[in-house]
């Protein structure tokens, strides 16, 4: 059956034009964006196949192009439309945090990084670079890695800090296990890159690991 032909309070676009997009399941907020299904199958049945197969939304989210486009229903023009509305969400979070606006909020600073490095396949490591009222300069992808580790180099951070004529930083990076739990080499590299940035007067506030649901910040751990 149709979508067309569902009882219009059961139709996802219906529903989350009256109760909002939260009360979608991931199978509805999918089908709007699959818009149809393939034959003998609704779209909200081929979102459910979808999600079936990858694994959920996330992993449906991340998956490379070639992947993508393998499965039923999808195709090159749904892979280009998915990034766009990705990128649009991640330029969307990073205007939360625009340039001379002050770090106040530690919930929307994770959420900044989280948007930023989530969904990355390999470990990303980043900076917030601020002032000396903890304004924000600019934020960097500083170092990419594999899947098991990215080398941080704090000779390469304290530059960076120099050039932006930083006063502090927020620095964090992503587990791509999903698992946000820091390890002993983030810690060594939080300890090495806090005495390093002292040397030249900028001050560590936090190291945030960004897991998939969840997040650490070292600095709430006590650990900077």
């Amino acid at each position: 059956m149709s979508i067309r032909d569902w009882p219009a309070d059961e139709r996802p676009r219906e529903k989350l034009l009256r109760q909002g997009a939260a009360s979608l399941s991931d199978a509805e907020l999918l089908a709007i964006f699959l818009r149809t299904g393939t034959r003998g199958c609704s779209a909200v049945d081929l979102a459910r196949i979808l999600l079936q197969r990858f694994g959920g939304l996330r992993p449906l989210l991340g998956s490379e192009r070639r992947q993508f486009c393998e499965a039923p229903g999808l195709g090159d023009a749904k892979y280009a439309q998915l990034q766009a509305v990705l990128e649009m969400g991640r330029r969307h979070t990073a205007e939360l945090l625009a340039r001379g606006e002050v770090i106040d909020s530690p919930e929307r600073t994770i959420a900044y990084f989280s948007a930023h490095l989530r969904d990355y396949p390999y470990e990303v490591f980043s900076a917030l670079f601020l002032d000396n009222r903890h304004r924000i300069i600019a934020f960097e992808e500083l170092f990419r890695g594999t899947i098991d580790g990215a080398s941080v180099h704090p000779r390469e951070v304290v530059r960076r800090a120099l050039a932006h004529n930083a006063a502090a930083l927020i620095i964090s990076h992503n587990h791509p296990s999903g698992i946000a739990e820091p390890s002993q080499a983030d810690q060594r590299i939080t300890m090495r890159l806090r005495e390093a940035l002292a040397l030249i007067d900028v001050r560590l506030l936090d190291h945030i690991v960004i897991g998939d649901a969840d997040h650490c910040s070292m600095a709430q751990r006590g650990l900077i």
